[in-house]
């Protein structure tokens, strides 16, 4: 059933106050989603490379346990490594032939902590261990978890799949300013350029966001690598040349001033060292779910799903799918009639995946019109039939969800 609503709550660019935070890449939490998801969308890979389907699977309980080290400045070294534990289920087997799910996960969790993690070698920094079960619930045969014969694999090209869970979804569009300010602060911090300027610095970024009216307060807490910092007084000359760089980025973009304040625990001598990049380097833990909705963003003042998209099963799991197409949805109705809006989307089990229970589109500063309401239910409809072509997008694509 599809509702569309003339939303009559106050845009929240009119509220007086506004609250956002992001979990950089190299936050533990942050690393766990990129693990759960980097694990699914290889173990679909060889599934769909050596059978051409998928083995119903679900990933999404990762923890990591950070590892332990010593630092001072000049010196960074990681003495005992990282922990990451799988947990979740899947096929270990498909007729006689077994599966290397041992090697997919530790693949999954080397590239994705290669990717943010200054220094970081497998060989030495990380230990993986694989608790994935193979058990089936209630009412399902053992061909779920233990397929025997082609048929028990799920193809990309079916239509007839159902939810696998009962789920609700929210997404909205356009992001706020504020959301903005944050979102892209910490992608520029984290890209090419920024790490190019300033190996120094690591990429467990956080950043929480304030505006009180039209006064916008950005606090940064930015990791340092204790390996390229020598001194005090080298950490404190390359934080104000970071202060200017990243003062230059957000005028640039936004026009406006910030008032921004970056590690303000170091006034105190609690200087942010680290040996790879993260707080993981000293025993932080972090597991799937606890970090950045689908959208990037912790945003407590707008509708949103605590769902943990990363890592579940990519066919049928629409807790993960229908997130997706929430933004998706919301994104095309933004750019369809202009407004702000919110999507949700709820679905009941085993209901056909083209066919939630509801969708519901809550627009803003909308002057209700017939033609503007075909044209958003077209959009839904349409996306609704298109829904089992997301899976593939989940498999190959760079889909990102935290």
């Amino acid at each position: 059933m599809i509702h569309i609503i003339k939303d009559k709550k106050t845009n929240i660019e009119k509220l007086s106050f506004e609250l956002v935070e992001r979990k950089g890449v190299g936050h533990p939490d942050t690393i766990c989603d990129a693990i759960a998801e980097r694990a699914s969308r290889y173990y679909s890979q060889y599934f769909m490379d050596t059978y051409g389907r998928v083995a119903h699977h679900w990933f999404d309980k990762v923890m990591l346990i950070g590892g332990l080290s010593q630092i001072e400045f000049g010196r960074g070294e990681l003495i005992k490594p990282y922990k990451v534990i799988f947990a979740g289920k899947g096929a270990k087997t498909y007729s006689n032939d077994n599966i290397p799910l041992y090697n997919i996960l530790f693949k999954a969790a080397k590239d994705v902590l290669g990717e943010v993690l200054t220094g970081f070698d497998a060989t030495k920094h990380l230990v993986v261990v694989d608790e994935i079960v193979n058990y089936h619930g209630a009412g399902r045969s053992n061909s779920r978890y233990q397929p025997m014969i082609l048929e028990d694999l799920a193809s990309l090209d079916r239509t007839d799949l159902v939810s696998n869970d009962c789920n609700l979804l929210s997404s909205y569009t356009p992001l706020s300013t504020l959301e903005m300010l944050v979102l892209y602060t910490e992608q520029y911090i984290n890209g090419k350029l920024f790490k190019e300027r300033f190996p120094e610095t690591g990429w467990d970024v956080k950043l929480v966001g304030s505006r009180e009216y039209e006064e916008y307060k950005l606090l940064i807490n930015l990791p340092f690598i204790a390996g390229k910092v020598d001194s005090v007084d080298t950490y404190f000359q390359l934080k104000n040349q970071i202060y200017k760089d990243i003062m230059t980025f957000i005028y640039d973009n936004f026009a406006r001033e910030v008032q921004l304040t970056i590690n303000p625990q170091d006034k105190n001598g609690k200087y942010y060292l680290t040996a790879l990049g993260s707080v993981a380097d000293t025993g932080d833990v972090g597991v799937v779910g606890r970090g950045n909705r689908i959208n990037g963003l912790i945003c407590p003042m707008r509708s949103m799903s605590i769902e943990a998209p990363s890592g579940k099963n990519p066919l049928d799991h629409t807790g993960k799918i229908y997130g997706y197409l929430g933004e998706k949805l919301s994104k095309q109705i933004y750019q369809e009639i202009g407004k702000p809006n919110e999507v949700h989307i709820f679905t009941s089990k085993e209901a056909p995946l083209e066919q939630p229970d509801h969708v519901s589109v809550h627009i803003q500063d909308w002057d209700d019109n017939e033609l503007e309401r075909e044209n958003i239910r077209r959009i839904v409809e349409e996306s609704l039939r298109e829904v089992h072509g997301i899976s593939g997008e989940f498999i190959y694509g760079d889909i990102t969800m935290w």
